[in-house]
């Protein structure tokens, strides 16, 4: 008797314990947590056309230099063995708008778009004192590690029908910095002012003036040009040039036309 209900309770307890199935019945699955994404590698960024060129501009005259004749009347080697005056104030145009004014604006603009493209700039002189004076303005690319320097100026022709644009270029060569890279660099210049819309002069031959009275170019070691980019006594022109989008015009060809020639190096 006592062995079966023995039995009988110790069925009971078995009838009363659920299986192991019985444990997976009515228990919530606990999700898996999702992998994390695995971040895209950010794209490296592009080279800059300029990076790694450095880049003389010399805005023609200055400001002060009206005020202080002493200075600039100042003789200073040419770099042929001769003289000549320090520097000089400029034209102007008819109503007063002067040539440091225009040359300085274009200069800046310059400097602001090729510096955008990674190039070091170095500038002559900041547009508000005097001079520099021709020998130092020359002297200047090689001193400060330039690989190349545009001087911007505008003309003052006494003939009032001349118009456009003109490369001053040194000649006879003084080395070979101012030869043959000096010529491709005015061809370059020259023909980015013309697809941007701008008049060569038809008064020297190819829209260049062979000159060998040029401190500025004279004492370059490195490739280097002079640009008139506009007559100041021209009606048409003496009023363009006081334009800021014009003046902005010129800034973007002649960055274009030099950043051509650097990458053509």
């Amino acid at each position: 008797m006592l062995l079966a209900l023995a039995i009988g309770g110790f069925g009971l307890w078995l009838g009363q314990t659920p299986s192991f199935a019985d444990y997976g019945r009515g228990v919530a699955a606990i999700p898996r947590p999702e992998p994390a994404p695995i971040p895209e590698p950010e794209p490296e960024p592009e080279p800059l056309t300029l990076e790694g060129f450095v880049i003389a501009l010399d805005a023609g005259h200055n400001s002060q230099n009206a005020a202080n004749p002493q200075v600039i009347n100042a003789l200073v080697p040419d770099g042929r063995g001769r003289m000549k005056a320090c520097n000089t104030v400029g034209t102007m145009t008819a109503n007063g708008y002067a040539e440091y004014e225009f040359t300085w604006d274009v200069v800046d603009r310059m400097r602001a778009l090729l510096d955008a493209e990674g190039a070091t700039v170095r500038l002559t002189h900041e547009g508000d004192g005097v001079g520099p004076c021709v020998d130092e303005r020359g002297q200047f690319p090689q001193t400060h590690g330039a690989d190349v320097m545009v001087s911007v100026h505008g003309n003052g022709s006494e003939n009032p029908a001349q118009q456009g644009y003109f490369a001053i270029l040194s000649e006879p060569p003084l080395n070979e910095a101012q030869g043959q890279p000096s010529r491709a660099l005015a061809a370059s210049l020259m023909a980015a002012l013309a697809a941007e819309g701008f008049t060569q002069s038809s008064a020297f031959e190819g829209g260049v003036m062979l000159n060998s009275e040029q401190g500025t170019l004279n004492h370059s070691e490195r490739p280097v040009v002079i640009m008139e980019l506009a007559e100041f006594h021209n009606p048409e022109e003496a009023e363009a040039v006081q334009d800021p989008e014009v003046r902005q015009r010129y800034a973007d060809a002649l960055a274009a036309g030099l950043t051509d020639w650097l990458l053509a190096q």
